[in-house]
C-alpha cells in the first residue's frame, strides 16, 4: 500500500461515494416533489411513511456497514477467501435482518401510534409502507454490494449504479404516481412500488457484474457458497449492531427534533426545517469521508502496516477540518438566504462539528471499535441533543437570551452533543492507533 498522499486518496474515494450518496437522495427529492403535485393528503403520508421507513433502512443498512471493515482488512492482507466468506456472510446477514425490519413496515401500528393525523392520511401511510416492505431485502443486499466495493477501495462501480438507478426511478415515479397506459394513478403507494422495482434492479444488476465483471473475478465471491456460521456472524454483529444503533440514535435524534420544534408552532418548524434541509445535504460530506478513510485505515491494518493506518486517520481528519472551516464559512455567509427563518448560527456549527464525528467514528470501526462510539450517540445526541434542546426551549433559565431560544436552542444543544461526542472519538481514535492493533477475527477460519 502507497504511503504517498493519503489525503489525495481519501478525497478521490470519498467523491464518488458522495456522488452516489447524492444520487440516493434524488429518490427522496423525487418522490416528495411528485407527490406534492399530486395530492396534499398523499404529500402529507409520504411525510410520515417515509420517516418511519428511513430510521429502520438506516439503521439495518449501519449493520451491514461491518463488512467494510472486514473486506478491508482482508483486502490489506491479499486474503481473498476472507473477503469471500465476509461477503457471503453479510449475504446471509442482510436477508436475515431484513425480516424484521419488514414485519415493522407491514404492520405499522406501534410505530403510527404517535401519528395523530386524519384517517385517509393514515390509510396511505399504510399502503405505503406495505409496497416499500418488500424493497427492503433487495436494497440491503444492493448496500452488501455498496460495503464490498467501498472495502475494495472501488466506489465507482457502486456510484454508477446509483446513478443509472435515480434515471430510472424518475419516470417510473411519473408513471406510478399519476398513472397512464393503463395504470390507474397510485399516488404516495406508486413511490413506494417505484422504489421496490427499482431496489430489485439494482440487486439483479449488482448480482450479474460480481458474476461476470473482470473487477471480481479473482475473488470467486459465489464458489463454494458457504452457510451461516454463528463465528463470521457474530464477528459481523459485534460491529454491525453498534454501527447501526448509532445510526439510528443520529438519524431519531434529527427527526424527534421536529417532533419536539412542532409544539412551537408553524413559524419556528419551518425555519428548523430550513437547517435540516442543509443538514440532510451537508451530512453526506461527512458520511463519504468517513467510510473512504475507513476503508483504506482497515486496508493498512490488514497489511500489518500500522503506521500508513495513523496517517490515513490524521489525514482524514485534516481534510474533515479544512471542510468544517470552508463550510462553516460559506453557511456563515448564506446564512441570510439559507436560514433567515432562526436567529441563531448554531446550526451551522453543528453541521461543521458532524465532519470530525463521522470520520472519527469510521475510522475506529478500521480498529474494530465499534460500542463506545454507539453508546457515545445515544448519550450525546438523545441525552444532551435531545434533552438539552428541550429544556432550553421550553423551560429555559432566567435570562437566557432570546436568541438562542425556540429552535436554535434545540441546534445549539445538538452543537453541543456533537462537540462534546466528537472530542471523545478523537481521543479514542488517538489512543488507539498509536498502539499496536488487536488481532483481527479472521473471516477466513473455518
Amino acid at each position: 500500500m502507497s504511503a504517498v498522499r493519503p489525503t489525495g486518496r481519501i478525497a478521490r474515494h470519498a467523491a464518488s461515494i458522495l456522488v452516489g450518496q447524492v444520487a440516493a437522495i434524488g429518490y427522496t427529492v423525487a418522490d416528495t416533489v411528485m407527490t406534492g403535485r399530486h395530492d396534499s393528503t398523499d404529500l402529507a403520508a409520504l411525510s410520515i411513511g417515509s420517516a418511519v421507513y428511513i430510521c429502520i433502512y438506516i439503521a439495518l443498512t449501519g449493520v451491514l456497514q461491518a463488512l467494510i471493515p472486514v473486506v478491508g482488512h482482508h483486502h490489506g492482507a491479499g486474503d481473498s477467501n476472507g473477503v469471500r466468506l465476509g461477503f457471503q456472510q453479510s449475504v446471509w446477514l442482510a436477508l436475515l435482518i431484513a425480516l424484521p425490519g419488514m414485519a415493522v413496515l407491514l404492520f405499522p401500528g406501534f410505530a403510527l401510534a404517535w401519528a395523530r393525523t386524519d384517517v385517509a392520511v393514515l390509510e396511505r401511510v399504510q399502503a405505503y409502507l406495505g409496497w416499500i416492505a418488500w424493497s427492503l431485502p433487495a436494497g440491503l443486499l444492493f448496500r452488501v454490494y455498496s460495503g464490498l466495493n467501498q472495502g475494495l477501495s472501488r466506489p465507482l462501480l457502486v456510484t454508477a449504479l446509483q446513478l443509472m438507478a435515480l434515471a430510472l426511478k424518475l419516470p417510473l415515479n411519473a408513471w406510478l404516481i399519476f398513472g397512464g397506459a393503463g395504470v390507474p394513478a397510485l399516488g404516495v403507494a406508486g413511490c413506494a412500488l417505484a422504489t421496490l422495482i427499482v431496489q430489485c434492479a439494482l440487486a439483479g444488476v449488482a448480482a450479474l457484474m460480481l458474476m461476470r465483471h473482470p473487477a471480481y473475478r479473482t475473488l470467486r465471491l459465489f464458489s463454494d457458497w458457504s452457510r451461516p456460521r454463528w463465528t463470521l456472524q457474530r464477528e459481523l454483529l459485534r460491529l454491525g449492531l453498534p454501527s447501526g444503533a448509532a445510526l439510528f440514535f443520529e438519524v431519531t435524534g434529527f427527526a424527534l427534533m421536529a417532533v419536539f420544534i412542532a409544539r412551537l408552532g408553524t413559524t419556528p418548524l419551518a425555519g428548523h426545517q430550513i437547517a435540516a434541509n442543509v443538514a440532510s445535504v451537508l451530512y453526506m460530506l461527512p458520511l463519504s469521508i468517513g467510510i473512504a478513510t475507513g476503508a483504506l485505515a482497515s486496508q493498512a491494518l490488514g497489511a500489518g502496516d500500522r503506521l500508513q493506518a495513523r496517517r490515513i486517520c490524521k489525514h482524514g481528519l485534516a481534510l474533515a477540518l479544512a471542510l468544517a472551516a470552508l463550510l462553516g464559512g460559506a453557511m456563515a455567509l448564506m446564512r441570510g438566504p439559507l436560514v433567515r427563518a432562526y436567529s441563531s448560527d448554531a446550526a451551522v456549527q453543528a453541521m461543521a462539528a458532524q465532519l470530525l464525528l463521522f470520520v472519527a467514528s469510521f475510522a475506529l470501526r478500521a480498529y474494530r471499535i465499534a460500542l463506545l462510539p454507539a453508546l457515545s450517540y445515544a448519550t450525546g445526541l438523545w441525552g444532551i441533543g435531545l434533552a438539552g434542546g428541550a429544556f432550553l426551549a421550553f423551560d429555559p433559565p432566567p435570562a437566557w437570551p432570546a436568541a438562542l431560544s425556540g429552535p436554535a436552542a434545540f441546534w445549539l444543544a445538538n452543537l453541543a452533543a456533537l462537540s462534546l461526542v466528537g472530542a471523545l472519538l478523537l481521543a479514542l481514535l488517538q489512543r488507539v492507533s498509536a498502539v499496536a492493533p488487536r488481532t483481527a477475527a479472521s473471516l477466513a477460519s473455518p
